[in-house]
């Protein structure tokens, strides 16, 4: 009996929903928001949510709503670069390790083991401080501490893939090596790929966040919401609001996430099953 089984799912959807808004006001902030994100109003400071502020004001009267919106272009920025470096280094080292194994293997996977071994947030914050302030030095702190985790996970898919017949085959009508791992290893070791990325891109924006929340991340003027966080901190028992809904945006936006990694993830570990119970009734 053929089993068949559902990829979309409400939580999936919901999180692309989440995640399309925020990249909806990344792209088009203007049709959201018509205020400047860096325009001072002092006679405005620190006012509460109305009509006019949704969100209220800062400590110099900028809106905080604008902030916000703008804030998601610097936040979704820092994730599609962030990874789009991870996984190129990643995939690069691992197809590298697992397709050639032996010494290089050994080698690259003990450079990936030091890596790992240092506590993600202590890794990025060092790697920080070493390059310098700034949002680009902040992006490429992030990347630095995630390549390991795709590498590693790239070299564990190729290894599986690597001795199979159609690999094999390609091999005996002469096919060289890099267009083996190229068309044939490659592709079939994508999925799981991007199913991680899903997952750590909420995760990747925590610790943007976190590390502007420092100082060491986005500086002002640019609308970054971890640093938004920590300007409004000193406000937040009496003007809560300066703080309070930078933070909310970026809570919903890595629970976006979530759901699509979670989702995806269990997507793909069904349809295996799926698969391997078909293939068994067959025989």
């Amino acid at each position: 009996m053929s089993k068949t089984f559902q990829f979309w799912s409400p939580s999936l959807l919901l999180g692309l929903a989440i995640v399309g808004l925020f990249a909806a006001m990344a792209i088009f902030p203007g049709l959201f928001s018509s205020q400047d994100p860096a325009g001072l109003r002092l006679e405005h400071r620190l006012s509460a949510p109305s009509a006019a502020n949704w969100f209220g004001t800062n400590g110099v009267g900028v809106d905080v709503y604008s902030r916000v919106v703008y804030g998601a272009r610097t936040t979704l920025a820092t994730i599609v670069i962030v990874l789009g470096i991870a996984i190129l280094v990643g995939v690069s080292i691992g197809s590298v390790s697992g397709y050639l194994g032996g010494w290089i293997d050994g080698l690259l996977m003990r450079v990936a083991d030091v890596f790992l071994a240092f506590p993600p947030l202590i890794l990025a914050l060092a790697t920080n401080a070493v390059l310098g302030r700034g949002l680009q030095q902040t992006m490429f702190a992030v990347a630095f501490l995630w390549w390991p985790a795709y590498a590693r996970l790239v070299r564990s898919q190729i290894l599986a893939v690597r001795k199979l017949e159609f690999v094999e085959s390609a091999r005996a009508i002469g096919a060289n090596e890099f267009r083996i791992v190229g068309r044939h290893v490659l592709p079939n070791v994508l999925d799981p790929v991007i199913v991680r990325a899903s997952l750590d891109a909420g995760f990747v924006a925590l610790t943007a966040a976190s590390l502007s929340f420092l100082g060491l991340g986005a500086q002002p003027p640019t609308p970054e919401w971890g640093r938004m966080v920590a300007e409004g901190q000193k406000f937040l028992l009496d003007q809560w609001w300066v703080a309070t809904f930078p933070g909310i945006a970026l809570f919903v936006l890595v629970i976006g996430f979530n759901l699509i990694g979670e989702s995806l993830s269990g997507r793909m570990q069904s349809g295996l099953h799926v698969g391997i119970a078909e293939e068994t009734e067959g025989r």
